[in-house]
């Protein structure tokens, strides 16, 4: 039988907490017709969790105080989704209005209703599954990133991909890594500005490492820097 895992479960209680809060508060004021994806501030104070690490700063701090030393005991399971994977799950999931967006081993992207669970989409890359042999540990991934009605995420052969946010259909998708070397990407992307970030992992096993930027709109390369220099001779 095939092992599932939870998207609400997590390594500390404070990723617990934080998502009981997210469906909480969903629930008591999000209207499911909201429009998507609203411009962020440097430090973010709303009820949605639209980029990796909460702000610019990735303090993966909330401000929001519905739980409490008080209110905390009063929790309880709202709802739950099987992510079907005998991988790890390591992401932290999106919530841009009542939409939670997180993706689980090899690159896949699930859409869920906040208030209900409910699955609205499933995005899967299909990544050949002999990629693995390219990588040092595992094909999970640690999360998208969204921008302007789009969800990003990188998938473990190297391709950076833009999604609807609404329907998960591809709006591009470009080959970011030398598929014939051993470079793997199981990083969330980061956006800055108009460009979407990605960089990619190998280093254990030989490659030259860099981030690349791409617009956010068409997928067309902004810039690349190597984190190691080039061959001196």
């Amino acid at each position: 039988m095939q092992s599932e895992n939870f998207i609400f479960i997590k390594h500390s209680v404070k990723g617990f907490v934080f998502l009981a809060s997210l469906l909480a508060i969903a629930a008591c004021g999000t209207d499911s017709n909201s429009n998507i994806g609203p411009n962020v501030s440097a430090k973010s104070t709303s009820v949605e969790w639209v980029r990796h690490g909460n702000d610019n700063g990735e303090q993966r701090f909330s401000t929001l105080d519905q739980i409490d030393k008080k209110s905390v005991k009063n929790l309880g399971l709202s709802w739950y989704f099987n992510i079907p994977t005998r991988r790890g799950i390591e992401a932290t999931p999106l919530m841009v209005g009542r939409t939670l967006y997180v993706s689980g081993s090899w690159s896949i992207v699930y859409a869920l209703d906040a208030v209900t669970g409910d699955k609205k989409w499933v995005y899967d890359p299909k990544v050949d599954r002999a990629f693995l042999a390219k990588g040092c540990c595992d094909a999970v991934n640690r999360g998208v990133a969204y921008s302007d009605g789009k969800i990003f995420v990188g998938a473990y052969d190297g391709r950076l991909i833009a999604l609807n946010a609404k329907d998960g259909s591809v709006l591009w998708d470009v080959q970011t890594t030398d598929r014939n070397e051993s470079y793997t990407i199981t990083g969330a992307p980061r956006i800055a500005g108009d460009n979407v970030v990605i960089g990619n992992g190998g280093a254990e096993l030989g490659v030259r490492g860099y981030v690349s930027a791409y617009n956010t709109n068409t997928g067309k390369m902004a810039w690349r820097f190597y984190t190691v220099p080039g061959d001196p001779a």
